[in-house]
């Protein structure tokens, strides 16, 4: 199997919640929301897995909104657009590789970057030069992710947006004459989102930033490390 995107699609739509890689998108989704408090909390309310709520911080950064950056918002903008294309090579350099092979080598990617934050955060003085560097890390991760995510194609798992999973579970509900498909994935991702969230924001406000990039990186390299399929 080769990983293109219609390849992807067609062998991943079909693919069950108890899967080995929907449980791992899950827990991409949990990582997520740790990376969002890390991010808007902790480095100046900037968003490095969200972008269209970056977009929107610039602008109310250009009218001079306080507590919000232009700067900081560009960084993670372009970061995550670099991330992009990197998951675009990376698919690219593995055209025969079978999607276990693919997919960790684009986790392992974003372990290192995480990594390398964590790293930065730890051993750094406070300063915006240090918001820099993290903002610009964490969006390459997550452009990364995003990219290698939209390739695999899983229906309601892109791991770091909710917004047309919440659309899904409310216009295909029974309330609005649906019949509730993939009610329960949709519920798993959004749980999923708070799992990590709720804890991030919590270390993060009482002064722990650093600890909650290492908790999502020690869980990035966990999902690398424990993710098998046979193809």
């Amino acid at each position: 199997m080769t990983p293109t995107q219609a390849e992807s699609t067609m062998s991943t739509a079909q693919i069950r919640d108890r899967h080995p890689l929907a449980l791992a998108l899950f827990a991409l989704t949990a990582v997520s929301g740790l990376i969002d408090a890390v991010s808007y909390l902790g480095l100046g309310h900037v968003f490095t897995a969200n972008m269209t709520g970056n977009v929107v911080v610039i602008a109310f950064a250009l009218v001079g909104t306080p507590g919000f950056s232009v700067a900081g918002s560009l960084t993670s903008l372009a970061a995550f657009l670099l991330g992009s294309v990197l998951a675009g090579r990376l698919a690219l350099r593995h055209p025969d590789a079978r999607r276990v092979r693919w997919l960790r080598a684009a986790l392992l990617a974003e372990t290192a970057l995480q990594g390398a934050a964590t790293a930065v955060a730890f051993t750094s003085s406070g300063g915006r030069a240090r918001e820099e560097a993290l903002i610009a890390l964490l969006a390459v991760a997550m452009g990364l992710r995003n990219g290698t995510v939209r390739k695999l194609g899983v229906p309601d798992l892109t791991t770091t947006v909710l917004t047309l999973t919440l659309t899904g579970l409310a216009a295909d509900s029974s309330l609005a004459g649906g019949d509730n498909p993939r009610l329960g994935r949709r519920l798993y991702a959004v749980l999923a989102m708070l799992a990590g969230a709720a804890p991030g924001a919590a270390l993060v406000i009482h002064g722990h930033l650093a600890w909650t990039l290492l908790a999502s990186t020690v869980l990035v390299a966990a999902i690398t490390v424990g993710y098998r399929e046979r193809d």
